[in-house]
């Protein structure tokens, strides 16, 4: 189908004018966008979801204290919702703004032969008709029909899973119905070339191409309704139908069945808190009689105000603003919102082993030259670099090089160019690495960007080999090129995944003897060989010596090695340049055969330095990490043991057999397993070798079953189907598109410790989204129950006395809760942070799995909720109680919840002894919930260290300390006191205020105290998890 499409591009293609182009160019622009701008969207769609919710609680509250002619409470309320308004709007537009930043982020290019020159344009600019060229490395920018080809290999693994790179002749054709992957005259958008050179014409771009195919299929949700075709529609379906409609509207509107799963539960809560809020003021109302007195609506409407966390909304998208900006900061680009809280519930890590766990550049890591020894390389992290590093030399076989002690003893560091003049083999093997090769290695001059850094072009495996033969001084370069050449390039045999190697003909230039260069697998090139090196002699190759290269050849691949084997003969039949001209093209079988065995090579993908720590870090968060690759076993366990995702091998030893078994697998061992068979596994396998794109989904499905919560790494077209099943899906910046379309968050620098950095960001964000929505949530308890317990207060005329106004509690709301709020959401990471187990998260579809169902509201989060908030009632309660009971009698005077009069004074007083305490309260409750059971006054590390992490959040720090001592001004300053407030200044009631507040503070250390007791028993004495000390 695809194959038809594209044929019918083309044909259409002489009859589309440049205009046309330019207009199909941008829409195809648009579309490939699109997904950068999801963010922008939901975020902009949820922000207003929420906000119709929060200002349409307080707008009923603006009109009902406008109403009834309470100007300062409206005008109050009024200013409050224009300012949510204009804050929304900047937070929404600086949130638009970042993510548009996003698209500028590594914009590939290519080069583009127009108007009879070659420029270099983005790929996005590419459009139908453009005549691309292409050479070893690019990225291919759209499906492009091959007019040129010289070698010229393209890496499809990304669209068909072929892990070996495909020759392409631009020569020959196929038919329409020929699959992507037989049709060898075309290369594909998001492939890579990986070997020679070639030039083609643009037939498709952008969704029109094969990957934009795969990602049309992906986009869609798949949620079509239809109805049968012989169903007749009646009155009540209709009329279901149109409730359904109904409710879904509703529900999206309200923002109760869109967006992220805190999303939902938030505007769950709004909408529960607005009916509660209606339910407290007829509560109010009622035990008023009902009377229609402006202070007896106002007291209700001040009831109403405590139950919503005004600036909830407000701090939210601070957070999660300020939360994807630092993502972007460690290397993570979130697309999908819900990510950022769900990151920090993750149990388990599906990972790939290339580019992620290890480099992604090859080394060669052991020589064998028989006859003369083992060379071996460390190369440190400068894997490029020939200079770097250190080679050893040991006379021993790889297969006798066993035991460490003894390598260290026998193995001697060495300087590589001096051992090329004292053997003929060195010289040989390093001929056949250096010119069987298309590698390229050079040094950037003084005038570059990066002066003195060493690039290299080439399939990995080829520039591998290269760095080494330059640690010798030996390169195709210098041997093949410029006028002291030695050797004259003839002709090349490529590499064919049939005979799986490649050969090159090479003149010496000297002696005129025409030479093959032959590497490839193992034993196809010793099918090719009938004679061995043996340091400076030429033996016969009996099968005892092929019995022994395969041997080193199995010692070398237990060492997570790829093993090639090099060979070479003089040529005794020499080929002209007449004979290459004029006759048919060289049969490769005329000489690939009766050649010399030189040595074998083993080459090494290396870890990245931090990959050790990073899954050591993650094993101890309760992360297991899982590593799923298409290497070969031996190849895979000795990556795994190297970076700590297997134990060593005495410890392996030390477990059950069953468990031992099923540490590591095969995909093809594993898919042999029905479900039933994965479940009763005693540990599913921590390292599937051989893993192909549905052996991934499976195991995401059994990490289901077992009630974890999955992310899963992938960076090609067939990892899609995982990334999407995968609760976390985490692609590859340099992976294709489709691959970051499929996923929720991509990794800018394809590297393992930013999984672990995304991780410990994403804790951190759930954290502090707990925090503030912990802190506002038990302040509407303490407003709430204080108010509605404060109706037993009346005055002479039975009405009920505020403890609280309306514009002291929106002073705390906004002025203390939402500034403390915001510099919570800023709070660094706990210092445990990656010793406590994964939160438990909410997982939509999920509901068997009671593990993973909570989210932000956990019942310890809810049991805080209530003893805070009871605590911060009971405080405020009992302070203006001893006010007025305790020294003045119980009077309550007369009209004291609308002026002020000398029999109002004791209330007046009492109000402000209650409006200063439930403010520090408020304020010293942010501090406290800096960590969730560790005690505020825990000084590990010394007083000093102890006021530097107060400190360190200078946005908390200014917060508390500035509104701590703005509260006396409210207290002092006339009319704003007495009339705006409705509170007088106090004196010697701020022993009473002391007093509380340390009561507060007491029961809060003791309520700490009690949860660190209970989960240090449920832990067993593990105290160190998640502050328990």
């Amino acid at each position: 189908m695809h194959a038809k499409a594209h044929q019918k591009c083309s044909r259409m293609l002489p009859g589309v004018c440049r205009a046309e182009l330019s207009q199909f160019q941008q829409l195809l622009c648009a579309r490939e966008r699109r997904h950068y701008l999801i963010n922008k969207r939901h975020l902009g769609i949820r922000k207003r979801h929420i906000l119709i919710l929060e200002l349409s609680c307080k707008k009923d509250r603006w009109r009902f204290s406008f109403g009834i002619h309470a100007w300062i409470a409206g005008g109050i309320l009024g200013g409050i919702i224009v300012l949510n308004i204009l804050i929304g709007f900047i937070q929404t537009l600086q949130a638009e703004k970042t993510i548009d930043s996003l698209r500028t982020l590594g914009f590939p290019t290519c080069n583009v032969y127009r108007d009879g020159d070659t420029i270099n344009i983005q790929t996005a600019d590419v459009v139908p008709g453009d005549i691309v060229d292409l050479n070893t490395g690019d990225s291919v920018p759209a499906d492009i029909r091959l007019i040129e080809a010289v070698n010229l290999e393209a890496d499809e693994a990304l669209l068909t899973g072929e892990a070996i790179p495909i020759s392409k002749n631009p020569e020959i054709t196929f038919d329409e119905d020929t699959g992507p992957g037989d049709r060898l005259n075309v290369v594909y958008s998001s492939t890579i070339i990986t070997k020679g050179r070639g030039r083609g014409v643009v037939f498709a771009t952008g969704m029109f191409t094969e990957v934009g195919a795969i990602a049309s299929a992906l986009s869609s949700d798949g949620k079509i309704m239809t109805r049968a075709e012989d169903e007749t529609p009646s009155a009540m379906s209709h009329i279901k139908q149109a409730g359904r409609m109904m409710k879904n509207w509703v529900g999206q509107f309200l923002g109760l069945t869109v967006g992220t799963p805190l999303q939902k539960k938030l505007s769950q809560l709004f909408v529960s808190l607005f009916g509660f809020a209606v339910v407290c003021a007829i509560i109010v109302l009622g035990a008023n009689k009902f009377d229609t007195r402006k202070d007896v609506i106002l007291y209700a409407v001040t009831t109403s105000v405590g139950t919503i966390p005004v600036s909830l909304l407000l701090v939210l998208t601070v957070t999660m603003a300020a939360g994807t900006k630092k993502m972007v900061e460690r290397h993570v680009i979130v697309r999908n919102m819900s990510s950022l809280e769900a990151l920090g519930g993750v149990t388990n890590i599906c990972s790939d082993k290339t580019g992620t766990i290890t480099q992604g550049r090859m080394i060669v890591r052991k020589a064998w030259i028989p006859g003369c020894g083992t060379y071996s390389v460390e190369a440190g992290n400068e894997v490029y670099n020939p200079t770097a590093g250190e080679i050893t030399f040991s006379p021993s076989t790889p297969n006798e090089m066993t035991d460490e002690s003894e390598k260290r003893s026998i193995s001697q560091s060495i300087s590589p160019p001096g051992q090329v003049g004292n053997s003929s083999a060195l010289q040989w093997y390093l001929n056949i690495a250096s010119l069987a090769n298309l590698a390229t290695l050079e040094r950037s001059g003084d005038t570059s960007e990066s002066p003195g850094e060493w690039n290299a072009r080439g399939a990995p495996t080829e520039i591998a080999i290269e760095v080494f033969v330059s640690r010798f001084g030996w390169n195709r370069a210098q041997l093949s090129e410029g006028n002291g050449r030695q050797w004259a390039h003839i002709a090349e045999f490529p590499f064919d995944s049939d005979v799986k190697r490649m050969s090159v003909l090479f003149r010496n230039c000297e002696t005129e003897e025409l030479h093959v260069f032959t590497k490839g697998a193992v034993e196809r090139v010793l099918d090719a060989c009938n004679r061995i090196s043996n340091n400076d002699t030429i033996q016969p190759l009996s099968e005892a010596m092929k019995t022994n290269v395969l041997d080193n050849m199995v010692a070398l691949a237990r060492q997570g090695l790829r093993v090639l084997a090099l060979a070479h003969k003089h040529n005794e039949q020499d080929v002209s340049n007449s004979d290459l001209a004029h006759r048919s093209p060289l049969d490769r079988d005329d000489f690939e055969k009766d050649l010399v065995f030189q040595g074998l090579i083993g080459i090494y993908d290396p870890p990245r330095p931090e990959s050790f720590l990073s899954v050591r870090a993650c094993q101890g968060a309760g992360i297991m990490v899982h590593m799923l690759t298409g290497d070969h076993p031996q190849t895979a366990r000795a990556i795994a043991m190297e970076v700590n995702i297997l134990p060593p091998e005495d410890k392996i030893r030390m477990l059950p057999a069953d468990v031992s078994q099923s540490l590591m697998m095969t995909a093809q061992e594993f898919d042999a397993l029905s479900d039933t068979q994965l479940d009763h596994l005693p540990q599913l396998p921590l390292v599937v070798a051989r893993c192909a794109p549905s052996t991934k989904v499976r195991m995401i499905d059994a990490l289901h079953r077992r009630n974890c919560y999955v992310a899963m790494t992938g960076d090609g077209v067939n990892d899609s189907p995982s990334l999407k099943r995968a609760d976390i899906g985490i692609a590859m910046g340099t992976g294709s598109d489709v691959a970051k379309e499929s996923a929720d968050i991509v990794l800018t620098d394809d590297n393992f410790a930013s999984i672990l950095n995304a991780i410990e960001e994403g804790r951190r964000i759930f954290d502090n989204i707990q925090k503030f929505i912990l802190h506002v949530l038990a302040a509407n308890i303490g407003f709430v129950v204080a108010l509605l317990t404060g109706l037993a207060f009346k005055d002479d005329s039975s009405v009920s006395v505020f403890l609280l106004t309306p514009v002291e509690i929106l002073w705390m709301l906004m002025a203390t809760g939402a500034f403390c709020e915001t510099g919570l959401g800023f709070e660094r990471a706990v210092p445990d942070i990656l010793n406590r187990p994964p939160h438990q998260c909410f997982v939509p579809g999920r509901t068997n799995y009671q593990k993973l169902k909570y989210g932000v509201f956990t019942p310890e989060f809810l049991l805080d909720m209530i003893i805070y908030g009871v605590l911060m009632a009971c405080c405020t309660i009992g302070s203006f109680a001893v006010i007025v009971f305790g020294f003045n009698d119980g009077n309550l005077g007369s009209d004291c919840n609308d002026r002020y009069s000398a029999a109002c004074d004791g209330v007046f007083r009492a109000r402000a002894t209650s409006y200063s305490t439930m403010t520090w309260i408020f304020l010293l409750f942010a501090w406290e919930l800096i960590d969730f059971r560790r005690s505020l006054f825990d000084m590990p590390d010394g007083f000093g260290a102890w006021v530097a992490h107060f400190w360190s959040n200078k946005f908390l720090f200014f917060a508390v300390t500035v509104v701590f001592f703005a509260v006396f001004p409210t207290l002092y300053i006339p009319v704003i006191n007495d009339v705006v407030f409705l509170h007088k200044g106090i004196s010697w009631e701020w022993a009473v205020v002391f007093i509380a507040v340390g009561v507060y503070l007491a029961g809060n250390e003791g309520w700490k105290w009690a949860k660190r007791v209970y989960f240090r028993r449920k832990t067993g004495g593990t105290g160190h998890l998640y502050g328990l000390v």
